[in-house]
């Protein structure tokens, strides 16, 4: 796998502003003002996310994830992490597609960046919402062995995570959305604004 190199600029510190008011005469005494006055305004620090991450691949071998990907998983929860297992090894696992967008394939998931410049969104798309959006299909959305699949296929990249709506669980991406109802099962495949086959 291809390192690549991670920038960033940290924006720590305390932001102070300096608020001097200046002497008014108090009729009384005319040579009389009131003293300069100094405030503080502390911000909080943003956390840096790492340059790189390195975790044990399969078969023991160390995988380095890097930019967007490595901030993504790094900002993962516990679950998440669990869910995702180890990082598949290989180029075919992990790398740049033409389009730009960079990706990490797991066990159980993968995790997408629209490109690796800091600061993009790496977002994670696993189960049966991934299972769906792996199927291959035509440029309509309909299920077809000659189809494309993933980020090349319809659908498009991730744009979200998968997020709770009612008692779904919905990804969106870049021509459309996958449902899933983990009580029943069920998934639902938009695509441009119409719904097409699951095809699982």
């Amino acid at each position: 796998m291809r390192t690549r190199a991670y920038r960033h600029t940290a924006v720590v510190g305390v932001t102070v502003i300096a608020l001097v008011t200046g002497g008014c005469g108090t009729g009384t005494n005319p040579g009389a003002s009131v003293s300069p006055q100094v405030g503080l305004i502390a911000t909080s620090e943003t956390p840096v996310p790492p340059a790189e991450v390195k975790l044990v691949g399969e078969r023991d071998v160390e995988v380095t994830l890097t930019g967007p990907i490595a901030a993504k998983y790094a900002s993962a929860t516990d679950y998440q992490r669990q869910a995702l297992g180890k990082p598949l090894t290989g180029d075919r696992n992990a790398g740049t597609r033409e389009s730009g967008l960079e990706f990490q394939q797991f066990q159980g998931g993968v995790i997408t960046a629209r490109n690796d410049e800091e600061g993009t969104p790496g977002y994670i798309t696993w189960g049966k919402i991934r299972e769906a959006w792996n199927v291959p299909r035509d440029p309509a959305g309909v299920p077809a062995v000659t189809g494309d699949n993933g980020s090349v296929g319809p659908l498009g990249a991730p744009t979200s995570d998968e997020e709770s709506v009612g008692d779904l669980l919905v990804t969106t991406f870049e021509h459309g959305k996958i449902d899933y109802d983990p009580k029943t099962d069920r998934v639902e495949v938009t695509v441009d604004g119409k719904v097409v086959p699951a095809g699982l």
